[in-house]
Order: structure tokens, then C-alpha cells, then sequence
């Protein structure tokens, strides 16, 4: 009897093991603590090093850095989905006071709005909150160093401002909606803002000598948002099987696939790389990879995850610098993807449909060319080719019969049902573009209106 889909091969145990170990070995790092999901649940972690003088678990907090980036952006997607504000909302709709009003939020979420990357002042990631009390410190009097939207350029003040957007918008502290939006439907009970036992001290690794120093571990106040919490393994899995399916109690998984999608390419980097709504997108290996990575002195961390194969990695260490966190999550990931590939789930039919939404599945056509329109269970309706490729999009329904497209060349557009004097669906309109139950439908209003000699042979030659 074959292994349940849930559990490793022992042989890729060891492996995983084995790329674990000489990762810590050859990054030189105190500890280093990994797991990998599969198919929505955590099926292996370790640890190698020592931590107060044993090997970490999946329980033991590290700090993640700018993986909390990735927090504060479901939070003003949540925000989004509730219709309390939109992505082309520029900041001082929602947040007034700031020298930066003019940016939009959509724009801070892709680090696309030109901001500086740090915050003026001493090094913000060593030094204490007290430093920078008010907003206004976190930006300085010149914060726009490039025209908006000309480039990507990463901004962790912009995250700060995020995050006192969200807490501006709903009258709560934003480590507090944090906790009650996300951190506790996704069961992350040992996320926190300050360090809770057991937890890993940060060090930094002499360069020439095998000797370490303690970094400071600050609280940073007004920048949290953009990388203070702490987390386990065990709970970054957790983050990596939502980044994955996404989940109904914080983000329906179409808008997590949003976050998925590339907004802008990243500063000074090639073609494999690209920045969505708070996740950083890589392609490693013939593999589309989504998550973030994440620094502060005496930590790194990094979660990736691969939708396409139901796997994600989590890899967490206690040092400033050497250990390449990036790399060894996406090989642990691909490790899995290699050895035991994906088991897709049985086809199933939908337990149920609505019956005017049955009506409209099969074939449409724009012009000549056939199309098929799909519905499923959840009112979402899906629109592609039918020969694959193309402009297709996912839908989801906005009421009154019109959907909102999801993706590809029709993001953002809307599907509306056109009905005849009679009251029976005569085409489909999104966009501008009519779709048809016949090729040219005469009875239809086909833009520029249909040669009324209709279809015949053609000419000999």
C-alpha cells in the first residue's frame, strides 16, 4: 500500500534532512529550522543547530522580517474586499496628513510608488521606536525619489503607512487586527509582535572566526508593519498552505491569486523575478514560486510556495548574514515536486448549481470563434478558449446578473447578460465583447452588425 498523500517518503526525509543540515553548515548559522506543506497541511519539519543548547523544533519563534509584509497586505486586501476602499484610492482618501497623499494604495502594495527605502535617521531595524513617535518621521521631508509608477523600488516606510492605513480605517491598533482578522482563523498562536519563549536569539557571525555576537532585538514601533513579527515554522506553514488555497474567514482564494499576479518587475533584476500585491514572485528551476523573504539583524527567514504543485516551503535561521534562506527553501520545495510529484485530487461533480447559471454553460462565440463559458458551485463563472490560450479570465459575480473578471485581459471588466424583449438570454456583453450561441447571430446586436447574405459557399478558384 502506497504512503498516504499526507506523508514523505523516508527517502525524501533524508533528503530534505540531508539539504537542511549542509544549509546550516555551509551558511554557518546557529540554527536553522525548515518545514514543507503539501496539499494544505505541514508533512515534514526539523531543525539543525542548537537553540539555549538543543536542536530548534517547529514551535521555536525566530523573527521574520519583511515576511510580516505579507500580513499587512491581506489586511488592506481585506479592506478592498469589503469595499471600504480601493486599490486606485490614492493614501489621503483614507489616511490625510502624510506627505506622500498623492499615492496610491495599489501602488505602495507593488512598491511601486517611488518612495524611499528606509525611513530617514539611524538605522531603523537596530534602534528603538521612540525614535520615530509620529508618521511624519517615518518618510522625512523628501520621501519621493522617483516618479510614481515608473519603477519598482522597495519601500519599507510604505508598509508603515499601510499599516496605519489599515488602523486608521478601522479605528483598532494594527497589531490587533492582525490578530483578530488573520493570526487567529489561521490558528497562528505563536505569530506575535515581541518575541514569546521558546524563542531563538538573534547573532551575527564574526566573517573570519567561528565566533558570534548578540544583535539587538528592538521594537519598532511605527515600521512594524513592515517587518516586526515573530513566528515558528509550524506557523509559517500554516501562512504557506493560505498563500496556496487561501481561506474564506480572511481572503477568498481568487484574491489571494490576485496577490499571486505580477504588479511590476523588481528593481535591477531579471525577467524571472516580479513583485504582486505584498509577495515577491520568483521562477527558479522552470517554477513559478510566490512568498517573501525576510531580514533583521540576527535573523533571516523566507516562505515560498508553489500553487501549481500544492507545495510550500518555510526555512527560518538566527544570523545576520551567510545563510541562504532563499535558495534552501526552494530547493527543500523542489525535493518534494521531483521526487514525489503532485497525486491530483478525484474528480467530483459540484453538489450544487445554480440553475440559471447551468443555462448559460457550453459554447459561446465572439465572431467566429468558439468559446466556453463554465460555472461552478460557487456563482464564479470561468471563460476561456476553446482552443486553450487566449484571453480567458475567472469571474466572480457581483449580483444582477453581472461578474467581475479576475484575470488576464479582462481583469477589472464586467460580464452582463443581455436578454431579448422576451426575456430569454439573447448574447453575453463583457467588456464590449458579444458573445453568442451562434457564430454571428443575426437576432444579436454583433458590433458593425452582420452581412445579411449570411453564411455561403466560398468561390472556386
Amino acid at each position: 500500500m502506497s504512503p498516504s498523500p499526507a506523508q514523505l517518503l523516508p527517502e525524501t526525509r533524508r533528503a530534505l534532512i540531508h539539504r537542511l543540515a549542509t544549509g546550516q553548515v555551509e551558511g554557518r548559522a546557529p540554527s536553522v529550522v525548515a518545514a514543507v506543506v503539501r496539499d494544505g497541511q505541514a508533512v515534514w519539519a526539523d531543525g539543525w543547530g542548537a537553540v539555549d543548547g538543543r536542536a530548534p523544533d517547529a514551535d521555536v519563534q525566530y523573527r521574520i522580517g519583511s515576511i510580516t509584509k505579507i500580513f499587512t497586505a491581506v489586511l488592506v486586501l481585506r479592506l478592498r474586499d469589503e469595499g471600504l476602499l480601493a486599490l486606485t484610492d490614492p493614501l489621503d482618501k483614507h489616511l490625510p496628513g502624510t506627505v506622500v497623499g498623492h499615492a496610491t494604495i495599489g501602488a505602495l502594495l507593488a512598491h511601486t510608488a517611488g518612495l524611499v527605502a528606509e525611513p530617514p535617521g539611524a538605522w531603523w531595524e537596530r534602534t528603538p521606536a521612540e525614535l520615530r513617535p509620529e508618521l511624519t518621521d517615518l518618510l522625512g521631508s523628501d520621501p519621493q525619489i522617483h516618479p510614481a509608477g515608473q519603477r519598482h523600488h522597495y519601500s519599507n516606510p510604505g508598509y508603515a503607512l499601510l499599516g496605519a492605513l489599515v488602523e486608521r480605517v478601522r479605528g483598532r491598533a494594527w497589531g490587533d487586527v492582525l490578530r483578530r482578522e488573520v493570526l487567529e482563523p489561521l490558528a497562528m498562536t505563536r505569530t506575535t509582535l515581541l518575541p514569546v519563549a521558546p524563542h531563538a536569539t538573534g547573532w551575527a557571525v564574526h566573517p573570519w572566526a567561528d565566533v558570534l555576537l548578540a544583535e539587538p532585538a528592538v521594537d519598532t514601533g511605527l515600521m512594524a508593519p513592515a517587518g516586526q513579527l515573530w513566528s515558528t515554522a509550524a506557523d509559517l506553514a500554516k501562512l504557506a498552505a493560505f498563500l496556496i488555497e487561501g481561506d474564506e474567514r480572511v481572503l477568498h482564494p481568487d484574491t489571494v491569486a490576485r496577490m499571486r499576479a505580477p504588479m511590476s518587475p523588481p528593481e535591477t533584476t531579471g525577467a524571472d523575478n516580479a513583485y504582486g500585491l505584498g509577495l515577491q514572485l520568483v521562477r527558479r528551476d522552470g517554477r513559478s514560486l510566490a512568498g517573501h523573504t525576510g531580514s533583521l539583524p540576527g535573523f533571516l527567514a523566507t516562505v515560498w510556495v508553489s500553487p501549481e504543485d500544492a507545495l510550500g516551503a518555510v526555512v527560518l535561521g538566527n544570523v545576520t548574514a551567510g545563510l541562504a534562506v532563499s535558495a534552501l527553501a526552494a530547493d527543500l520545495l523542489d525535493t518534494v515536486a521531483q521526487r514525489e510529484p503532485r497525486i491530483p485530487a478525484p474528480w467530483r461533480p459540484l453538489a450544487s448549481v445554480d440553475p440559471q447559471l447551468l443555462n448559460l454553460a457550453g459554447p459561446w462565440y465572439w465572431g467566429p470563434a468558439t468559446w466556453v463559458l463554465r460555472p461552478s458551485a460557487d456563482g464564479f463563472l470561468e471563460l476561456a478558449p476553446l482552443a486553450g490560450g487566449g484571453r480567458g479570465t475567472r469571474l466572480r459575480p457581483l449580483g444582477d446578473e453581472e461578474w467581475e473578471g479576475l484575470s488576464g485581459y479582462f481583469a477589472g471588466e464586467r460580464l452582463r447578460i443581455r436578454r431579448d424583449a422576451a426575456g430569454v438570454v439573447s448574447h453575453l456583453d463583457l467588456g464590449t465583447f458579444v458573445f453568442t450561441r451562434q457564430p454571428y447571430d443575426p437576432t444579436t446586436p454583433v458590433p458593425g452588425g452582420v452581412d445579411p447574405a449570411g453564411w455561403r459557399p466560398g468561390q472556386a478558384p
